[in-house]
């Protein structure tokens, strides 16, 4: 699977871009502010529907606009499709295939599938739970898309409930009432239905992880270490059986005086946790910097090469801004890595960052930004071919 050109409109920094690819190694190059991750990311919220970087979709509007757009040719086997999403400031996500009709953002989720690797993925073994959620649901969502759609439903419930919650808590006095009682138990039965499935698919993500995650993690190392992941439910019942909604519910009831004294849903899927496991013992509590960022390496190794067994592609792989971060023996194992693959796409803000084995295809960001002030006809018939060269 490779991207031949990417365009942006009112995108982050990029009031517009058009950007052309290449199989193999493609790297952008330019001082940082210019968009270079804003670029790649890009690609990542194609394939998923959402950014690691933040929390909601609003940030991806270029200040002043009132929507942004993604557009890319993807050619995937013998074929092709221009993949289209529209992201607005308010209201649902849009997508279209081949300028075809308007279409739910979930009918084209999925069918980019890329990794990325940047310098924040050591947090995703020191940092909040947050991030470790965000990696599993945006993988859960390449592998099964139909996993977006019950990731939206979950937070929708999970915010009317909320909703009501607080409402409560105004008058605490209302949940002895049995119709106030009753909504709240009804938004408790769909938000336990969803989050069990929800966390289920997420078990089975971690799963399927767990074995390659070890033994790339050795390789890696190679120190004789040993390595896993443990997910981790804030209900144990939810992987213990096959109907485990009535001892869920239950915990729900003792929680509910509780609930609405603070307004929050105190428990559910989005208070599950990944945990790194080194020598049996919680890597977040006492792993090194260099074996964190070696397990955070071995899970996106991992995750890429599940998604090329269970999907037969070659995902996209992304380097943000990595090589400065690594000293010379991971710089080797990464570049190692994506000299093998179908397309790589990398960033660097310095010359000097560029390891001087890449064989690659250089591309001048610089360049782009000043296109992007030209006449957006004349720049799509004739994008900038400055500053680029092959290495």
């Amino acid at each position: 699977m490779y991207i031949s050109r990417l365009v942006l409109d009112h995108y982050r920094s990029w009031d517009s871009c058009i950007l052309d690819l290449e199989p193999g190694v493609n790297i952008l190059q330019g001082r940082n502010g210019l968009g270079k991750t804003n670029l790649v990311e890009a690609v990542e919220v194609l394939s998923t529907g959402s950014s690691y970087r933040v929390s909601s979709s609003a940030p991806l509007v270029h200040v002043g606009d009132a929507s942004a757009t993604i557009r890319a040719n993807v050619h995937a086997g013998q074929g092709q499709q221009l993949l289209e999403l529209t992201i607005p400031l308010r209201g649902a996500n849009r997508a279209r295939i081949d300028s075809g009709p308007s279409l739910y953002a979930r009918d084209i989720i999925g069918k980019v599938s890329c990794v990325l690797f940047s310098p924040e993925d050591q947090r995703l073994v020191s940092g909040d739970p947050n991030q470790r959620r965000t990696f599993i649901d945006q993988s859960c969502i390449q592998l099964q898309p139909s996993y977006y759609e019950l990731l939206q439903k979950s937070r929708h419930i999970g915010k009317q409930r909320v909703a009501l919650l607080k409402q409560l808590s105004q008058r605490p006095e209302a949940i002895q009432q049995s119709a106030a009682l009753s909504g709240l138990e009804i938004w408790t039965g769909q938000f336990i239905e969803v989050g069990v499935a929800l966390t289920k698919a997420r078990s089975a993500l971690v799963a399927a992880l767990n074995e390659e995650f070890s033994k790339t993690y050795s390789q890696l190392a190679g120190d004789g270490n040993q390595a896993s992941l443990v997910y981790q439910p804030s209900f144990e019942e939810v992987l213990s059986g096959e109907s485990p909604e009535a001892a869920i519910s239950e915990h729900y009831q003792r929680l509910y005086a509780g609930e609405v004294a603070r307004g929050q849903n105190l428990i559910g899927p989005h208070r599950d946790d990944l945990v790194f496991m080194l020598n049996g013992m919680n890597a977040k509590e006492y792993a090194s910097n260099g074996e964190m960022w070696t397990l955070a390496l071995a899970l996106k190794l991992a995750l890429f090469s599940l998604l090329r067994e269970e999907l037969d592609i070659e995902p996209i792989v992304i380097l943000d801004d990595v090589f400065a971060q690594l000293d010379e023996s991971r710089r080797a194992q990464i570049l190692d890595f994506a000299s093998k693959q179908e397309q790589v796409l990398v960033t660097v803000a310095a010359q000097g960052d560029i390891p001087e084995s890449a064989v690659a295809r250089r591309i001048d960001v610089q360049s782009l930004v000043d296109v992007q002030h030209e006449d957006p006809l004349q720049a799509y018939m004739h994008p900038a071919s400055e500053g680029i060269a092959e290495q």
